[in-house]
Order: C-alpha cells, then sequence, then structure tokens
C-alpha cells in the first residue's frame, strides 16, 4: 500500500513539475513573442562573396605563392605563369618598332628631296611656261619642263605616302607591343581585394587554358547571411533597415548588419493563390551584410558557413530586446 502511494506521489510531483515546465516555457516563449513583435527573423549561414582568380591567357603555372585559408591584400602577387614566350615576342617587336622608325626617318629624308626637286621643276616650269608664250623656247624644251615638273610633283605625293604608311606601321607595332605587354602583366595574377584564399585549384607546374581558374578569394569585408521571409514580413523591410545577426556559436553577441537586398519576386509559391494562408506562404529572399567596419576590423575572424539567425527591426523605432542589444565592444567605439 506504502509503495502504491509512493509511486502515486512521485507521478503527481512529476506531472506537476512538468506542467510548471511547459508553463514558463509557454510563458517564455510569449515573452519572447511579445519582445520580437516589432522584428522579422530567419535562419541562415554566414556568407562571403567569392571570387573566381582566373588566367586570362593560356600558360604554365610557375608559382602559387598562396595557401588555402591564407589572408591577402588588396594587390598581393597570387601565382604567376611563364611569360618567356611573350618575353621573346616583347624583344621581337621592340626591335620591328625601331626598324619602322628608321624606315620613316628615311622616308622623311626622302620627302626632303623630293619637296626640293619639286620646288626647283616648278620654277623651271613657270619659266619654260612665260618664255614660251613668247615663242622664246620651242615646244619640245616646254614640253620636257612640263613633263619634268609633273613627275616631280608625283614623286613628293609619293614621298608623302611614304611618310604616311611608315606613320602606320609604327601605329601598328606600338600596339602589338602594347597587346604583349599587356598579356606579360597578365601572367601575373594579383589579388583583386582584400580576403582569404578558400580554394587553391592549380599546383605548381600545371598548364591552365584561358579563363581558366587558378584560385577562389573570399571576400571577407563582403560577409552576409541570406534569410527568406514571409510576404508580410518582407513587405515591411526596407534597404538599409537595421540587423543583427546571432551565431549558434556566440549566442551571447548581437551583430550589427543592414539589410542590402530585398528580392522583388518570391522565392518559391503555391500553384495557386487564393487564400490569405495561402499568400502567406511566398517567400521573398533577403541580404543581410554585416556592418563594413566591424568586418575589417576583425576580418581575420570571419568563418562562413557559420549558422545562426538574422534578426531585422521591422520599424525604424523598434527597441531592440536585452538579448539583441549586446553588440561587440569594437563596434561600440566606432559607432557614431
Amino acid at each position: 500500500m506504502f509503495k502504491k502511494v509512493l509511486k502515486f506521489a512521485l507521478f503527481a510531483l512529476a506531472a506537476a513539475a512538468a506542467t510548471v515546465f511547459i508553463y514558463n516555457y509557454l510563458m517564455e516563449q510569449s515573452s519572447k513573442s511579445a519582445l520580437l513583435k516589432d522584428f522579422a527573423f530567419g535562419n541562415g549561414r554566414i556568407e562571403s562573396t567569392q571570387i573566381d582568380i582566373a588566367s586570362k591567357i593560356p600558360g604554365r603555372l610557375v608559382e602559387v605563392y598562396v595557401n588555402e585559408g591564407d589572408i591577402v591584400k588588396k594587390g598581393q602577387m597570387l601565382a604567376k605563369l611563364d611569360s618567356k614566350e611573350l618575353d621573346a615576342n616583347l624583344r621581337l617587336s621592340e626591335a620591328q618598332t625601331k626598324q619602322t622608325k628608321e624606315a620613316k626617318n628615311h622616308a622623311l629624308a626622302v620627302y626632303e628631296q623630293r619637296k626640293s626637286e619639286f620646288e626647283l621643276s616648278e620654277q623651271n616650269f613657270i619659266r619654260a611656261q612665260n618664255l614660251y608664250k613668247k615663242d622664246a623656247i620651242s615646244q619640245l624644251s616646254f614640253q620636257q619642263s612640263q613633263s619634268a615638273y609633273k613627275s616631280a610633283k608625283a614623286a613628293l605625293q609619293a614621298a608623302k605616302a611614304d611618310i604616311a604608311q611608315m606613320e602606320a606601321s609604327i601605329t601598328s607595332a606600338k600596339a602589338q607591343y602594347d597587346a604583349i605587354k599587356v598579356n606579360i602583366d597578365e601572367s601575373t595574377l594579383y589579388a583583386p581585394t582584400e580576403g582569404r584564399i578558400l580554394y587553391k585549384l592549380i599546383q605548381n607546374g600545371e598548364v591552365v587554358g584561358g579563363g581558366q581558374n587558378v584560385l577562389v578569394l573570399l571576400d571577407l569585408l563582403n560577409t552576409y547571411m541570406t534569410i527568406f521571409l514571409p510576404t508580410s514580413q518582407a513587405g515591411l523591410i526596407n534597404y538599409g533597415s537595421e540587423a543583427r545577426i546571432v551565431l549558434d556559436a556566440l549566442p551571447d553577441i548581437a551583430i550589427p548588419a543592414k539589410v542590402t537586398f530585398i528580392s522583388p519576386k518570391a522565392q518559391f509559391t503555391p500553384k495557386q493563390i487564393e487564400t490569405q494562408d495561402e499568400r502567406e506562404k511566398l517567400m521573398f529572399r533577403v541580404k543581410v551584410n554585416i556592418d563594413y567596419n566591424l568586418l575589417r576590423e576583425h576580418m581575420e575572424k570571419v568563418r562562413t558557413g557559420l549558422p545562426g539567425v538574422a534578426y531585422i527591426a521591422l520599424r525604424e523605432d523598434a527597441i531592440w530586446p536585452q538579448n539583441l542589444s549586446n553588440l561587440p565592444k569594437s563596434y561600440l567605439k566606432t559607432d557614431k
């Protein structure tokens, strides 16, 4: 009898404890819902913009100067392709350009000679024309002077055309030189921005094709979280709306962020939209970017792929609850 009473008492005590626990849990959830009534939130993962570092020209990879996980600075040399053939072509182009310039100088000298000959033949022709009108010379002498004048004029025009041709050749040679120089510059790959090397796709000595990726760089200064919100909430937020991100790994820190993208179209919809409940199934993709200055200060600590929750204020005057007000100390020092 005593055992039955004891079992009943323990069962009643357990039921009471469960009731208290459920009640407290429901009250806590109700309290949280009340505190978050002015906020939208969704689950997501930290992401950073990926930049493909590709080779513009084909060639053999001489050296990759970085490894996966390395932090790189903007303009830092990342990899280099073999440029011996390009260097040889550049020297050949330099020699051809020099040769063309010498040819132009020769054409200029010929032009000056033809110009002098033309001026002399022109004077002789004018003199012969006047004498012929006075019957002072024969028609044959006049025609010979006229023919010499026309020949000198034609030679002068040809010399001028040669100069124009040489100038065009020099322009072409310079363009070829510049193209080779650009390809030589392109044989060295530099970091377009600071960030972290995510993937090293090609090893030293391998041959890469034009446009083939060599490295993948994470732009850590463009780090964000993507979440999905229903119509009722997506319609209330704006570009620049204040947001906070709480990571599972750092539950006591609210990371400041801003809304930078709101999808103009629903990401998934029911086949037929007839009721308000069905309209609530419309989900819009929203991206919130972490504060740039905070990222710059803690760039080496950024870890992409970490799960968490992003909270977005639905009103500008919304008061953030206590659990979302614990901002990083470094942000508070630089804020405002």
